[in-house]
């Protein structure tokens, strides 16, 4: 398990689930365990993969963080499930322990976006004693499913493309508000989402079956996930929130605060879902939430 990290700044691990799936995890580590304030566990949205997180990944590791990047089953490099049923939150939550067992991590910071801010919310609930703190970014436990249906309709059409700028024209004419601001923003945004393959053609980097499971969302689910939410009041809390995303709602906002005082927040302005983690207004809250994560360490 793992290689080495002769030209990559991370090391690969292939860790087996308990129904003997493969997860891929990309793990910056630093030089020294000695020099190191602690991991932080970056878990991704729906389509999305550890790719997204290499910008914030390489900042954290300079700044003496471990950097735990799993793709979720179904994503990336991680095996697909022949059993599209499997792919839900108590799956991924398994699969998320198996990781950090296997890398014996005894404590961890979770950075979520989107469904993975979901899982960190459970996470309060299922390892409390090894959660150290939570940043959600864009998302609270008020699901907007009507949110949902522009990532479902992206989802559903499948048909691969020829070029790189396909893609990115594809992601520009749905996403507009996605978090880039060059050539080279949306470029590594492409290279995130889709994956080439064997015959040159370029197709998402997920399986398709993965939405199958959010065809009929569960009524009343959101009371489950504030419950889930209020679990983390032991812990440093942030929120980051999308200017011109649908996924955190004022009363939502608002809601946050009041079950957990201590909670910081921040709206990054001028994106959509979701915000990249290395705008000046997400570096600035992240950066001060991880010193009240670590600062008894």
């Amino acid at each position: 398990m793992g290689a080495t990290m002769d030209k990559l700044p991370y090391r690969e691990h292939i860790i087996y689930s308990a129904d003997a799936l493969s997860l891929y995890v990309r793990d910056y580590r630093i030089t020294a365990d000695s020099d190191q304030i602690g991991v932080v566990l970056c878990l991704g949205g729906l389509t999305r993969n550890s790719k997204d997180f290499h910008r914030l990944a390489l900042r954290l590791q300079a700044n003496g963080y471990r950097v735990i990047c799993p793709d979720y089953r179904g994503r990336g490099l991680s095996a697909y499930d022949r059993h599209w049923a499997n792919y839900q939150p108590v799956t991924y939550l398994n699969d998320i322990r198996h990781i950090i067992t296997a890398l014996d991590i005894g404590h961890f910071v979770v950075v979520g976006t989107s469904l993975g801010g979901v899982l960190a919310m459970v996470l309060g609930v299922t390892m409390p004693a090894s959660l150290r703190g939570v940043l959600l970014n864009d998302v609270c436990p008020d699901i907007p499913y009507l949110g949902l249906r522009p990532v479902l309709d992206f989802m559903a059409k499948t048909q691969p493309l020829q070029t790189w700028d396909q893609a990115i024209a594809k992601l520009q004419q749905t996403f507009p508000d996605y978090p880039a601001s060059t050539a080279d923003d949306w470029d590594y945004i492409a290279r995130c989402t889709y994956k080439k393959r064997d015959d040159g053609m370029l197709v998402y980097d997920w399986d398709p079956a993965i939405a199958r499971p959010l065809r009929n969302p569960t009524p009343g689910q959101e009371r489950v996930l504030w419950a889930y939410f209020a679990s983390l009041r032991s812990v440093p809390v942030a929120v980051l929130r999308a200017e011109l995303s649908p996924f955190i709602s004022e009363p939502g906002w608002q809601r946050m605060a009041r079950i957990i005082p201590h909670i910081r927040r921040a709206t990054v302005s001028g994106v959509g879902h979701a915000p990249a983690l290395t705008e000046q207004t997400s570096t600035g809250l992240t950066d001060a939430w991880l010193a009240d994560c670590f600062k008894q360490v």
